[in-house]
């Protein structure tokens, strides 16, 4: 989830990620091959396809693996031929959600976005219903043993970003989305390796939920991120003490 709170740290310290591996591959390639189709197949001169590698290696994905996935795009191997689109949804208690999905096939992709909407008492909403609610941001992850406070404030807002967030066992980096790949490179000289490079679409606004509401959203997120077409959901809202508790006891 584009949230970027304590959830989400959660998440990955129960290896959420590693269980569904074959699900991360699969959405990897996908944005590898349009960022080859849309920007071309070198790096050096596509940055959205150099993020894109970057978290593909991240992810351990075989060197083979990302190499079919840029041919595919260029043109070089046959693929699918997948189209970007952005659906926008209302969840309990009134949040709000972006989706980035990527399908061959929007008249499947519609229905069961829908349904699993409806499935976790939620709606999905028509163009604009959510979009005004977030903004895209460049997101940049360090962890904390790279970096001090000062040492990763200076070198990040020295390169342009907007400030530095602290999230626990990790430093988070936010930028405007221009700017995301020269702070990057910023922290990169400076020493400082990083977890992930992105663009995120981010809430304006926090809405804080507990009790049933946030058991209901946990699972609308992950029935959602768990959709073939699905490569990232953004959503508005962030868990009370007392429900981060009870997920991370679970």
């Amino acid at each position: 989830m584009s949230g970027h709170n304590k959830w989400s740290t959660i998440k990955h310290k129960k290896g959420a990620a590693d269980a569904k591996r074959g699900k991360v591959f699969t959405k990897l390639i996908r944005e590898i091959t349009i960022a080859a189709r849309l920007g071309g197949g070198d790096p050096d001169g596509n940055p959205r396809l150099r993020r894109a590698m970057d978290a593909a290696r991240a992810a351990n994905m075989p060197s083979d693996n990302i190499t079919r996935a840029i041919k595919k795009g260029t043109g070089e191997l046959e693929g699918v031929q997948y189209e970007e689109l952005t659906y926008e949804g209302v969840g309990p208690a009134g949040t709000l959600f972006l989706l980035d999905v990527m399908t061959d096939n929007r008249n499947r992709t519609n229905p069961e976005l829908r349904k699993v909407f409806e499935r976790h008492n939620g709606q999905l909403g028509s163009a604009g219903s959510a979009a005004w609610a977030f903004d895209e941001k460049g997101v940049i992850q360090v962890a904390k043993d790279q970096a001090d406070e000062e040492t990763i404030f200076d070198a990040a807002v020295g390169a342009g970003a907007e400030d530095v967030q602290d999230l626990g066992e990790a430093w988070l980096v936010r930028t405007e989305k221009e700017d995301l790949d020269a702070v990057s490179k910023a922290l990169q000289e400076g020493g400082m390796e990083t977890t992930s490079v992105e663009l995120a679409k981010l809430p304006k606004t926090i809405k804080e939920v507990g009790g049933r509401d946030a058991e209901v959203l946990v699972n609308l997120v992950e029935a959602l991120e768990d959709h073939d077409d699905v490569q990232k959901v953004s959503s508005d809202f962030e868990l009370s003490e007392d429900a981060l508790a009870a997920l991370s006891s679970q």
